[in-house]
């Protein structure tokens, strides 16, 4: 049965304020402005030992039943009832210093015909002469009221004592002796806005998780998405981090925009592999390689996803037929073009830094090559996972040091002595040299070249570290006997006696 425990209520009462306190870290972005939180924010916590499942949801601004022609409001309500049908435990925030308004009455009818247990959370209630103002929410027809400041944490412990009696009983350990079970691979989808992120996701895993709209910026939080896949019996666990659209630092107008961006550079750097988006129709832009700098720099795996392929197979099918009617009443009739060989000649010439990661052509709204994703995803964290044997690594080395001798300044010869890896995130050797200064960068690429050829490491950047091998120090042993020989050839020379004669 379901340990999920989810926050709603009306816009800007500190639900999200809460969802932190409860996680323990800053996950939902905290503003005094109405509406920043959209979609479901999901985190895997626990209270005093025992695990659930948290959900933060956007603030209802509409009556139930109420319609809007404003797609963003309407899709949060939806997202707030997929929430409050998921979870056994509902915290209802409430604002004691705004007291009991008309909106709270009319949610708390809606959450009552759900049939869930509800808590109505009084937020705001930074000291205690403002407890006595919570008897008005008695009016709401729930029992269970607890006066609570979520920004500073005062009353949250009898809130979530009660809350976890509320849950259903804690389901059966799993089997000791079937070993410790795999984390679920975390993938961060970025990319700019209005690329088709949250799109792709939806797509992925079969349900409208997350909030879809042709307004840019849709996306503010970076939503975790967990769910599992049965792939010939075996369980696989994932999350998809959706994260905020991309921008320029300089087109950042407001400080939630800022903090959309700050937590995406922060997903990206918590992720395990990364799924760039780029939109097929518009093509590679500027920012896109200022994204794939970033990617790059956090050392992530990454897999390249163009998105919107249909659209730009039609625009390429109309460009061609024009061509083709113009050449064939010229009698030299053009061949079709290959679309996916056209594009990805021209993102591997656009973003050659990123040269490593694989490239899949799909489309969130027809699901062409949708099962490739996850493919190269598995495939990708595989290569991750590789550990190479020592021998085998410096024997690899050893040969593409002979195959191509290094070139030195300054007449100095870089020697390589033996190399160990050392991370797998990302693949990172040490390497052992004479002089650290005189492994080249052009010459790290060759090497990173040959290792590719060897191991694959595909959508994995490779890291080396040279490091100058430190010089012997001889033992008291050999310095005692370098003295002894060094007495004999040089005897110390005898005091010369007087001659009494």
């Amino acid at each position: 049965m379901s340990q999920t425990i989810a926050i709603v209520g009306r816009p800007n009462v500190g639900k999200s304020a809460l969802f932190n306190r409860l996680a323990g870290r800053r996950i939902a972005i905290v503003h005094d402005q109405p509406g920043v939180t959209r979609d479901r924010i999901s985190a895997e916590v626990e209270w005093r030992g025992r695990p659930y499942t948290l959900i933060d949801t956007g603030g209802i601004g509409l009556r139930p039943g109420e319609k809007t022609h404003d797609v963003l409001v309407e899709a949060t309500r939806q997202q707030v009832e997929l929430a409050v049908a998921s979870a056994a435990v509902l915290l209802f925030v409430v604002d004691i210093r705004e007291g009991l308004v008309p909106l709270d009455e009319e949610l708390a009818d809606w959450l009552r015909a759900s049939g869930k247990p509800v808590l109505i959370v009084a937020n705001k209630a930074d000291t205690p002469d403002w407890d006595t103002r919570a008897v008005e929410f008695a009016a709401l027809g729930f029992d269970r009221i607890f006066p609570v400041s979520a920004e500073h944490g005062r009353g949250v412990e009898p809130l979530m004592r009660t809350a976890m009696q509320l849950l259903p009983p804690e389901p059966k350990p799993a089997d000791p002796t079937a070993g410790p079970s795999e984390p679920p691979l975390k993938l961060a989808i970025v990319g700019r806005p209005n690329v088709g992120k949250s799109s792709l996701i939806n797509a992925l895993i079969g349900s409208a998780r997350v909030i879809v709209s042709p307004i840019p910026g849709t996306t503010r939080d970076a939503v975790d998405v967990p769910f599992e896949l049965d792939v010939e019996g075996h369980k696989e666990r994932y999350i998809l981090i959706d994260t905020a659209g991309l921008r320029k630092r300089t087109r950042i107008h407001d400080s939630i925009e800022f903090y959309s961006v700050t937590r995406t550079e922060a997903s990206v750097r918590r992720a395990d592999v990364v799924l760039f988006v780029l939109d097929a129709e518009a093509g590679i832009v500027e920012l896109d390689k200022k994204i794939g700098g970033m990617i790059l720099e956090a050392g992530k795996p990454c897999v390249l996803l163009v998105n919107k392929w249909d659209l730009f197979q039609d625009i390429v099918q109309k460009e061609w037929s024009k061509r083709h009617a113009a050449a064939q009443s010229r009698g030299r009739p053009e061949p079709p073009p290959n679309p996916l060989q056209i594009f990805s000649a021209w993102v591997r010439e656009k973003l050659f830094f990123l040269d490593y990661a694989p490239v899949i052509f799909t489309s969130a709204v027809t699901g062409f090559q949708l099962d490739r994703v996850l493919e190269a995803v598995r495939y990708v964290a595989a290569q991750m996972r590789q550990t190479i044997p020592t021998s085998l690594l410096n024997r690899t080395l050893h040969d593409a040091v002979e195959r191509r001798q290094p070139v030195t300044k300054e007449g100095h010869r870089l020697k390589f002595f033996y190399a160990t890896q050392t991370s797998h995130t990302p693949p990172t050797f040490l390497l052992f040299v004479n002089r650290e200064e005189d492994l080249s960068e052009p010459y790290k690429k060759y090497l990173i070249g040959e290792l590719r050829k060897a191991f694959g490491f595909e959508g994995c950047p490779i890291v080396l570290i040279p490091r100058a091998r430190p010089k012997t120090v001889p033992s008291i042993r050999s310095h005692d006997h370098a003295h002894k020989l060094h007495s004999r050839k040089h005897p110390p020379t005898s005091r010369r006696k007087d001659n009494p004669h």
